[in-house]
């Protein structure tokens, strides 16, 4: 069901979308010795994975527009090492796409989609997780389509494929007990694939709440010239997993203190991403290219120091909305 949603051949479902990230890296044959370009705004999971698979993360700077990776930067951190590009489709909007793809077939390189906050976005009319050698999903309880916790690997390619189902279920092989391959647990649930199944049922529907969710606050909000709202490229179809906003000077408060006052007044926010080159845990574990801007992300930075998405949850009715805008407004000085 999923896989014709996608317009892939094979959907290949696992335990959660970690689980699809590093499926997808060891289907692809990607370890010791590689390196992945992955964006420098987006969770850590997306560096995590490749450093599971035995890779190295190599960070690209973002699209101040889309928030997501930014095309134009990447064959500067492009070396000999480079076996994929893990491009993520940041909070429901797609990646540009086809100048990636283009910059991995000259470089015989993967693409590796994390479209785990984008079910049913579409690129150029093409759903995304489609595009790539490889796409991957998360069943997230706060996901568009979710079965509490669970993942997908999409794919049209039949190797690919059949090595993610070998790897997710121990590399189970004939005979049964004799493993040629280290495998993993990374299988779904009966139940929880009953879930995703009904889910599958509204799918289209619960696509279109994203976007009139995100509609209704544009509305309320556009007038408001110290803020910064999320945007949809003419070749794109956002499907606004989080409804974010950046806050310009004009707005005359720090980020965190616009949260803090939103919450003494009930509403509750989350701050964007902190981005992968500033987390602790990565330190001494990127790829580092000094002849490159001296490894610097300008945009990356300014997005966390700026960033907040609202509440963006399907439940939410109009007046809700409405007093959320209020409020996110009248934190202005």
């Amino acid at each position: 069901r999923f896989s014709s949603y996608c317009g892939t051949t094979h959907a290949i479902a696992c335990s959660s979308g970690t689980a699809a990230l590093h499926l997808a890296l060891k289907a692809l044959d990607i370890g010791p010795g590689d390196e992945v370009i992955v964006p420098c705004f987006t969770l850590i999971v997306a560096a995590n994975t490749v450093l599971l698979a035995g890779a190295t993360p190599v960070l690209v700077d973002v699209d101040p527009a889309t928030w997501c990776m930014d095309p134009a930067q990447i064959a500067a951190r492009m070396t000999p090492r480079t076996r994929a590009i893990m491009a993520v489709h940041m909070y429901g909007h797609p990646c540009d796409m086809d100048p990636i793809l283009d910059l991995a077939k000259r470089h015989r390189c993967f693409v590796i989609e994390d479209a785990s906050e984008a079910h049913g976005a579409e690129y150029k009319g093409r759903k995304v997780g489609s595009l790539g050698d490889a796409g991957c999903f998360s069943f997230y309880g706060n996901k568009i389509i979710t079965t509490g916790e669970g993942g997908m690997v999409v794919t049209s390619q039949d190797a690919v494929a059949a090595r993610a189902r070998l790897l997710r279920n121990q590399a189970f092989d004939e005979p049964r007990f004799v493993h040629r391959q280290i495998g993993f647990n990374y299988r779904l649930t009966n139940l929880q694939a009953a879930i995703g199944l009904a889910q599958c049922e509204k799918i289209k529907e619960k696509v279109e709440q994203k976007r009139a969710l995100a509609q209704h606050y544009r509305r309320l909000l556009e007038g408001a010239g110290e803020l910064t709202l999320p945007t949809e490229a003419p070749w794109a179809k956002n499907v606004y997993w989080m409804y974010g906003v950046l806050l310009r000077d004009s707005f005359g408060r720090s980020r965190d203190d616009v949260m803090r006052m939103l919450r003494e007044r009930g509403v509750e926010t989350r701050a964007f991403f902190h981005p992968l080159h500033k987390q602790p845990a990565l330190a001494g574990h990127l790829g580092t290219h000094v002849s490159v801007d001296n490894d610097r992300y300008p945009v990356s930075d300014d997005l966390a120091a700026r960033g907040l998405y609202v509440p963006s949850g399907l439940n939410l009715t109009p007046s809700q909305i409405e007093e959320v805008a209020g409020k996110l407004l009248a934190c202005r000085t």
